[in-house]
C-alpha cells in the first residue's frame, strides 16, 4: 500500500468523529421525529399513570384516617353502652352510621348495640339495630350473624314466621348448622316435630363432631325420641 495515501492516526480520529456526529444527528432527527408523531400521546399517558398513582396514595392515606376516626367512635360506643343509658346509647349509634356505615366498626356497633338493648328489656331497640345491620352490612359474616339474631329475637316475642323469613335468605355456607339448628327451635315452637327433627339432622350433619353445639343438637334430637346417628326407620320407631 502507498505510504503516502496512508492516513496517520489523527485523521483516523476526525474520520470517526465525524461518523459518530453524523449517527448521532440522524438519532437525533428519529427521535425529534418519533416524539413529534407520538410525544402528545406518551406525555397524556404518563400523566394518566401518574395520577392515577397519586390517587391510589391518597385513597390509602384517606382510608387509613377513616379507620382510625371509625375506630375511634366504636370506642364510644363501647364506653356509652357500659353506661346503659339508652339515649346515649342511641346517639353515638346513629353518628357511626351516618359518618361511617360501610365499615366494620359501624357493624360491630350495631351486634354490641342491640346485645344490651336486648339485655336491658328493649326488644323494638335490639331489632331495630340487628335489622340495620342485616340489610346494611358489606360483609357476609356480620350479616349473616346479625339475621341469626334477629331470628332469635323474633322468635322469643313468639313472630315465628317472620323469624323463619330471616332465616330463609342466603348465609355463608359456614352457617348453615346454625341456621338449621335455629329453624328447628322456631319448627318446634310452632308444634311442626318432624319439620323440627330435619332441620336438627341438617344441623348435626353440619357440625363437626369434636364441636360442642353437635352434642347440643343430638341432645335435643334425643328428647324428641331420635337417634342423630340412627336411619330414619330407627328414628321413626323412637317416636
Amino acid at each position: 500500500m502507498d505510504r503516502g495515501l496512508a492516513l496517520s492516526p489523527p485523521d483516523l480520529r476526525i474520520i470517526m468523529a465525524n461518523q459518530l456526529d453524523l449517527e448521532e444527528q440522524e438519532q437525533l432527527d428519529q427521535l425529534k421525529h418519533f416524539w413529534k408523531q407520538y410525544g402528545n400521546a406518551i406525555s397524556w399517558a404518563l400523566i394518566v399513570i401518574l395520577g392515577a398513582f397519586a390517587s391510589w396514595n391518597f385513597y390509602q392515606y384517606w382510608q387509613r384516617g377513616q379507620a382510625a376516626q371509625a375506630a375511634a367512635m366504636y370506642d364510644e360506643v363501647e364506653r356509652v353502652v357500659q353506661s346503659a343509658d339508652a339515649s346515649k346509647i342511641d346517639r353515638v349509634f346513629e353518628d357511626i352510621k351516618d359518618r361511617f356505615a360501610s365499615s366494620a366498626y359501624a357493624q360491630q356497633a350495631g351486634l354490641l348495640v342491640a346485645k344490651q338493648h336486648y339485655g336491658a328489656g328493649n326488644i323494638d331497640g335490639a331489632k331495630k339495630a340487628l335489622t340495620w345491620v342485616a340489610e346494611k352490612a358489606t360483609d357476609p359474616g356480620y350479616q349473616a350473624l346479625a339475621r341469626l339474631r334477629l331470628a332469635g329475637v323474633l322468635m322469643d316475642s313468639k313472630a315465628y314466621d317472620e323469624a323463619l323469613k330471616q332465616l330463609s335468605t342466603s348465609f355463608p355456607a359456614n352457617f348453615d348448622g346454625l341456621v338449621a339448628d335455629r329453624k328447628g327451635d322456631i319448627l318446634l315452637l310452632q308444634g311442626k316435630k318432624p319439620e323440627a327433627v330435619a332441620e336438627y339432622r341438617k344441623a348435626y350433619k353440619s357440625f363437626d363432631e369434636r364441636t360442642e353445639y353437635r352434642r347440643l343438637v343430638e341432645v335435643k334430637l334425643n328428647s324428641l325420641g331420635v337417634d342423630p346417628q340412627g336411619g330414619e326407620a330407627a328414628a321413626e320407631g323412637k317416636k
